[in-house]
Parts: structure tokens; C-alpha cells; sequence
């Protein structure tokens, strides 16, 4: 204990100056400060109002794309879900009946789809394993939600709206991607 005490530095005990009794200098020191920020730049923005701009690396939601004529690009091979560290990907094949090629590009489709969105890590492998660029990470945030099932998207939230039908909300729903994609 008395080992302690000698490393222990005696307090400095002057008398302080009459400045120093009225903190005059700290408080002026304090309302630079403040002042010089209320003249700086807000780094927060009114959200609704205001949307700041997307970095080109973003990751978003994830869409199920489709060709020109309205054809889904899925084909079912699995290769997304296989290449999804966080398992969140499950899908089930099947073939194409006659009379469906306005629907599907290939003889086989996915006839379901679904994403956890409570599992996925947007970490954008499963657009990388794609061969048929049919799926792809938008620049939308995943909404909120009150339950678990509204975390899981069915290929029916996942799909893009149909270009001939629905051309406003196909370019919508494709963003700045439809740029990117003819500058590349």
C-alpha cells in the first residue's frame, strides 16, 4: 500500500488567477467552437424530402430480371443458391409445358423462388454466379416489416414488371443498371 501512495503526484495547489475564477476563457473557447459550427455544412439529411445518392457499389434488393419481350431470364440451375454463404436462396425447377414460350426463355423455369431476407447478407454472389444475368442486386433497401413471413420474398415480389406491359415501372424498377449496362 505504501508503494502506492509514493507513486501518486501531489496535486498542484497555486492560487488561481482572477480569469480563471470567472472560466471567462473556457466559456469563450466553448462558443467558438459552437459557433464555428453552425456555419459548417449539416452532414444529415431530411430523409424524405431528400434521398442522398446511391454509391455505384451499392447492394440492394435483389430482382429477378427479364428479356425484352417479357421473358423470364431464370432457368432454374442453381447455382445462385449454391453460391449464397448465408443459405438464404431456395428454389424448384420445372419444365415448360407447350404454349408457354411467351413466358419462359428456356425449356426449364423456376416455379419457385424465394429469398429470406432475414438471412441474406447482400454480399452479391448469387448475381456473380448467374449465367443468365436473371438475377441482380437493385438500388432499392429491403422495406421494413413487422413479421418474419414478410421477410421471405416470393418470385412474385422478386420479378421485374413485364417491359411491354408495364414500361414505366420496368425502367423504375431497372434504375441506373439500364446505364450502366449501355455504357459497358
Amino acid at each position: 500500500m505504501e508503494a502506492l501512495t509514493n507513486r501518486v503526484k501531489p496535486v498542484d495547489r497555486r492560487p488561481m488567477s482572477f480569469l480563471e475564477k470567472i472560466y471567462l476563457p473556457a466559456i469563450m473557447k466553448g462558443m467558438s467552437i459552437t459557433f464555428g459550427h453552425m456555419f459548417k455544412k449539416r452532414p444529415t439529411i431530411n430523409y424524405p424530402e431528400k434521398t442522398r445518392p446511391f454509391s455505384p457499389v451499392f447492394r440492394g434488393l435483389q430482382i429477378l430480371n427479364r428479356d425484352e419481350e417479357g421473358r423470364e431470364n431464370c432457368t432454374a440451375c442453381g447455382l445462385c443458391a449454391v453460391a449464397c454463404p448465408a443459405e438464404a436462396i431456395t428454389m424448384e425447377g420445372a419444365e415448360r409445358k407447350p404454349g408457354e414460350e411467351h413466358l419462359y426463355r428456356e425449356e426449364k423455369y423456376a416455379a419457385k423462388y424465394e429469398i429470406n431476407m432475414l438471412r441474406c447478407i447482400f454480399c452479391g454472389l448469387c448475381e456473380e454466379a448467374c449465367p443468365k444475368d436473371a438475377i441482380y442486386l437493385s438500388e432499392t433497401f429491403a422495406p421494413a416489416n413487422y413479421q418474419r413471413k414478410g421477410f421471405i420474398y416470393g418470385k412474385d415480389d422478386l420479378l421485374i414488371p413485364d417491359p411491354k406491359t408495364e414500361p414505366e415501372a420496368y425502367a423504375k424498377a431497372k434504375g441506373n443498371r439500364a446505364n450502366k449496362e449501355t455504357v459497358k
